[in-house]
């Protein structure tokens, strides 16, 4: 029924396209990797395989892999930090109604991470418990940062998209995708939930 639901959701958008649709962890890994979509919507309790391993075993086998938003019922701090370690793009509870799912899935497939302050919690929280090689790591990849890429690091934290960087900043929006792919490269993150974690793993970013 859910997944009904989110097809009719999204199949009623001119611009989104449904091409598939699994009722298995196992499932869902085989017919990403062979329809190769740009974004998957990935249920966090499957049968077989849970949400989280079928993101990671897609995201580590597929030289070009889709952005993956996790999606679930349970408002759980560990599922966020687990789902966003495992290399997700985002996080959304099944009861986003219909303008968040298309907007997140929008967001995600230009490039923008969906990162809510509950994620933010979860992984400040996480940083708490990290010690000390992480953040000396940290320390080299923060020294090479200029004021404005440290800038731009603290925004994506917040879950700001490249455009509401870009008016916070008063910057092109070019110039904002030049500052993130910089961030990227200087913490080795894939993307930019990847980079948010680096930068509450090693220190960059406190929970206050």
């Amino acid at each position: 029924m859910v997944r009904t639901a989110l097809r009719v959701i999204l199949e009623a958008e001119p611009d989104l396209v449904v091409v598939g649709e699994a009722a298995t962890g196992p499932e869902a890994v085989s017919l990403v990797r062979s329809l190769a979509p740009d974004v998957v919507l990935m249920d966090v309790r499957m049968p077989e395989i849970d949400g989280i391993r079928a993101t990671e075993q897609i995201l580590a086998t597929m030289p070009e892999p889709p952005r993956v938003v996790v999606v679930t019922t349970f408002e759980n701090d560990a599922y966020v930090h687990d789902a966003l370690r495992a290399g997700a793009a985002g996080f959304l509870l099944k009861r986003a109604d219909p303008d968040e799912l298309i907007g997140a899935v929008r967001l995600v497939a230009r490039g923008d991470s969906l990162l809510f302050p509950a994620a933010v919690r979860s992984l400040a929280a996480a940083a708490a418990r990290t010690a000390g090689a992480p953040r000396a790591a940290a320390a080299r990849w923060v020294a090479r940062l200029t004021d404005r890429e440290a800038d731009v690091l603290r925004l994506m934290a917040t879950g700001l998209s490249n455009q509401e960087m870009s008016e916070r900043l008063g910057v092109g929006p070019q110039t904002v995708k030049t500052h993130v792919a910089a961030v990227l490269a200087k913490t080795g993150s894939r993307d930019r939930t990847q980079a948010v974690i680096a930068a509450y793993e090693g220190g960059f970013m406190r929970k206050d």
